[in-house]
């Protein structure tokens, strides 16, 4: 063994530990990277350039980039999903797919080529930065752990040497593609998992979730504002629409309530059909908690005439939405059947919130709140107009409610 296979050798040994103790110890991908990329450096390897990607599981981004530049440092570049898609031009034209394709693992290029020729439009690219040697590697997942498109882990190394990589060099890389694969799929796991509770269950939820709430029958009892809402008309709607339309039409009504609710502080709990349940958890004022929620309500319904005027420009059915705010005590935590749980909130404030938006079309009102929550917030009350008191189905006492009039004027949609 020559001296320089024996010291990278040892800089294998010494990495691969790292990788491991840093893997276990949680430290994030940015980091780990970080580290490799130095040590190779300090340990004489010619590195200039070095690029992770991943794949993942998210509903907007397709995979995850991680650039390290000798002189810049590090940074992380977020894939769309569009442009991860297993046809995107860029991809096709990659090294990497050249490798998927081929079944192989490692593709080597030292640039500028003899024949002038470069088989991949990067190539190019780097060599005219200066890259005189480039080193492409894909680890792939077995059939257990692959998720989705996320089936890789794909890295490429370029020095800008004169004499490029030594042989040693190369088979350091290539022994140490397998830690570093293992790392990134731990991390990338990780991301996974928290994104797949927080976008099924919500933020606070998920986080609960993933801190160990996860024992049937265990709730806490909090007090929050409950928001219920549901869109004007949509099982006539759906009678009459075309099914291909409906499933659009939900998600453009959702996304401004899920963006104001999460943007004031609060939770999405659940979507029930057409409706939505969602709380403002109280903390140290029940008024601020209030007043976020009314506050989110505006931002909704200002964005719902915006999506409304939108889709009838466009020729498409539109609608509008009934809100209910109430306060009062919930049961937050892991209802339902040993196998199957969902992560919400329960109680009387719930089922009354519920049967309080479904008098805002028999009140000819978009948002109704209960006395409860009006109380919460006197400094708003002329913003709410007394509305008497009136019987919810299934619940005993009879209910003081109110119209919330709108902070700035919008259009208002046929009920």
């Amino acid at each position: 063994m020559t001296a320089s296979s024996h010291a990278r050798e040892s800089l294998l040994i010494e990495l691969s530990r790292s990788i491991t103790e840093d893997t276990l110890a949680g430290v994030p991908e940015l980091a780990v990277v970080q580290g490799v990329c130095d040590r190779l450096v300090a340990g004489g390897v010619p590195l200039s350039r070095m690029i992770v990607g991943v794949d993942t599981l998210h509903p907007l981004v397709g995979g995850r980039l991680y650039t390290w530049r000798r002189d810049v440092g590090i940074e992380c570049v977020e894939i769309t999903r569009e442009a991860s898609l297993p046809d995107a031009p860029l991809w096709v034209a990659s090294p990497f797919h050249h490798l998927l394709a081929g079944g192989e693992s490692l593709y080597r290029f030292r640039c500028p080529p003899a024949d002038g020729r470069y088989p991949f439009p990067v190539l190019a690219e780097l060599a005219a930065t200066g890259i005189t040697d480039y080193i492409a590697c894909v680890h792939r997942l077995g059939d257990a752990v692959k998720m989705g498109e996320f089936d890789c882990v794909y890295s490429s190394w370029g020095s800008d040497a004169p004499a490029g990589f030594t042989e040693a060099d190369v088979a350091l890389v290539a022994a140490l593609g397998p830690f570093l694969a293992a790392a990134m799929l731990s991390c990338t796991i990780r991301q996974i998992t928290r994104t797949v509770v927080e976008t099924y269950l919500g933020g606070d939820a998920g986080g609960r979730v993933l801190r160990g709430a996860i024992a049937r029958g265990v709730a806490e009892r909090i007090r929050a504002v409950v928001w219920f809402s549901d869109l004007k008309g949509f099982t006539s709607m759906v009678n009459s629409t075309d099914a291909e339309l409906v499933l659009p039409l939900l998600n453009d009504y959702a996304d401004p309530q899920v963006e104001a609710i999460h943007a004031h502080g609060g939770t999405v709990l659940k979507f029930i059909g057409d409706g939505l349940l969602g709380m403002f958890p109280v903390g140290d004022s029940t008024t601020e908690a209030a007043s976020r929620a009314l506050a989110a309500a505006d931002a909704v319904f200002t964005t719902l005439a915006e999506v409304s005027a939108r889709r009838v420009a466009a020729g498409l059915p539109a609608t509008g939405a009934y809100l209910a705010l109430h306060l009062g005590d919930v049961f937050y935590g892991n209802i339902g059947g040993a196998a199957r749980l969902d992560f919400t909130v329960i109680g009387p404030a719930v089922n009354e919130a519920a049967r309080i938006a479904a008098m805002c079309r028999p009140l000819a009102q978009d948002v109704l709140v209960s006395q409860a929550f009006a109380d919460a917030l006197p400094a708003a009350r002329t913003r709410l107009v007394a509305l008497g008191s009136h019987r919810l189905r299934g619940v005993a006492q009879a209910q003081a409610l109110y119209a919330a009039v709108p902070a700035v004027s919008v259009p208002r949609t046929a009920s």
